[in-house]
């Protein structure tokens, strides 16, 4: 059969999911395209390792190109999906363009949910991309130069006064590693403040952090986290987010630095298949991950709905995903040879979460594990999974840089800077419009390799770009 006449399987989104699925499908006698608005596949558990300035972005991604590199049958296209036409087997992209499927997989995943109060999220970020993690960065460490510099004692301690809400994995991880990088890397940095000062306060709506763990790891998972110095409050329902502060009922937390770990949404694009969504609009799938009424579209991942035998609804967890990728790959293979396809199994791997040094929480294979032994797996398992030699190898060294030193290796803020004291209301740092004409030039002069202006260093601007290349 020529090459041109093989099915072709579209997979959109370049997760977990979808790249588990074209990996399953290397060998297949079909034609795979991955389409996803994002050239790279990110490694989502140690986002909150970028957010708090321990790796770097390129340490947790790797190019989906160069992943399915020595996939002779697969494409990858740089587009965003906007609809699905079912009836014509075919994607809908952002600039109008279609591409035919014999099979499509959908693994877009999920989106931060704020409850109805969209509002919140440019005050409360969440922590789904890089582009996510890097803006907490930015926003966590102008918070000490910010408070470095300020007068007044409540504003300096409104600066550094950091919520998390939620506390599920991602916000335990994120409350953990941002208590421990204050009181340990910036502690001895800063002449006028001192990082050791900071209030690191997680927010709970429910009666324990850790709910989807046993009772007794969740117990020593808010042990662990207040050994740390972080402020753990169960029972805590945020009524109101704003710019400078936080609401639990009428009680107001002064605060300049919020993260958003409550609550995720479907992708939207799991409405555009035409089928039964859940209440935060995942797809209820078949036993087999196909979507009710068209064997031809699977769903896999945290947009989809699936519930085992014994009635429990699996989480939106990587393993999950991988799982399922590959079974949706093998269920596309069965139904090529003519085979009968088979029911989804999950085989739980367990639940693990890290809060610190020699701190984390495990429960794998009927075994409740805590401390030390559960951080070293948790090393071993983030390791493990990690895409590529390269990154294995960089993230082991920098995880043993810091370990040893007590230091973080990216603590870079991105985006104009300008002056940190910005006021109540307005987030940190000078917005581009706010930049000077003559710094505008400079930058131009710099890009295009012509001379720096005269006036641009006596105005008080240089940036390391105009730098490069001037004469003394």
């Amino acid at each position: 059969m020529a090459e041109t006449d093989l099915p072709r399987v579209v997979i959109i989104g370049g997760g977990f999911g979808g790249l588990y699925a074209a990996r399953a499908l290397r060998r297949a006698p079909v034609r795979v395209t991955i389409i996803d608005r994002r050239n790279h596949h990110l490694f989502q558990p140690l986002l909150y390792q970028v957010a708090t300035a321990v790796l770097s972005p390129a340490d947790i991604a790797a190019p989906i190109r160069q992943i399915v590199r020595n996939h002779p049958r697969t494409e990858v296209l740089l587009a965003e999906v906007t609809d699905v036409d079912t009836p014509a087997r075919a994607v809908v992209l952002a600039d109008g363009r279609r591409v035919a499927y014999d099979f499509l997989i959908v693994a877009t995943g999920a989106t931060h949910h704020y409850f109805g109060n969209p509002e919140w999220e440019s005050v409360a970020p969440g922590l789904k991309t890089i582009e996510d993690a890097t803006e907490i960065r930015r926003r966590y460490l102008l918070a000490f130069e910010a408070a470095e510099q300020e007068p007044d004692p409540e504003v300096k301690e409104a600066l550094l006064t950091f919520v998390v809400i939620g506390a599920g994995p991602t916000g335990v991880e994120m409350a953990g590693s941002m208590a421990e990088t204050a009181r340990h890397a910036l502690a001895r940095d800063f002449r006028r403040v001192d990082p050791r000062s900071t209030r690191v306060i997680l927010l709970e709506g429910g009666p324990r952090v850790l709910a989807a763990y046993d009772t007794k790891l969740s117990a020593r998972a808010e042990a662990a986290l207040r050994s740390l110095g972080v402020e753990v409050r169960t029972g805590s329902i945020v009524t109101r987010v704003e710019a400078d502060a936080v609401y639990v009922g009428e009680e107001r937390i002064p605060t300049r630095h919020v993260v958003w770990g409550a609550g995720v949404t479907a992708s939207p694009l799991g409405t555009k298949l035409g089928v039964p969504t859940d209440r935060i609009g995942r797809v209820v799938v078949e036993p087999d991950l196909s979507v009710p009424g068209d064997p031809h579209v699977f769903v896999i991942g945290d947009l989809a709905a699936f519930t085992t035998p014994a009635g429990d609804l699996l989480p939106g967890v990587a393993p999950v995903a991988m799982q399922q990728g590959r079974e949706a790959a093998r269920n596309i293979r069965r139904t090529l040879s003519g085979e009968r396809r088979k029911a989804f199994r999950y085989n739980d791997k367990g639940n693990m979460a890290t809060i610190g040094r020699y701190r984390a929480v495990a429960e794998f294979a009927g075994m409740k594990i805590s401390g030390l032994l559960a951080w070293l797996a948790w090393l071993f398992i983030h390791i493990l999974y990690l895409s590529g030699f390269r990154n294995r190898l960089v993230v082991f060294v920098q995880w043993a840089w810091s370990f040893f030193t007590w230091q973080r290796g990216a603590r870079l803020i991105t985006g104009h800077v300008g002056s940190v004291l910005a006021p109540p209301g307005e987030p940190l740092g000078t917005p581009e419009s706010s930049v000077t004409p003559e710094a505008r030039e400079a930058a131009e002069a710099a890009r295009t390799g012509q001379a720096v202006p005269a006036d641009a260093e006596t105005k008080g601007w240089m940036s390391g770009d105009a730098h490069q290349g001037r004469q003394p």
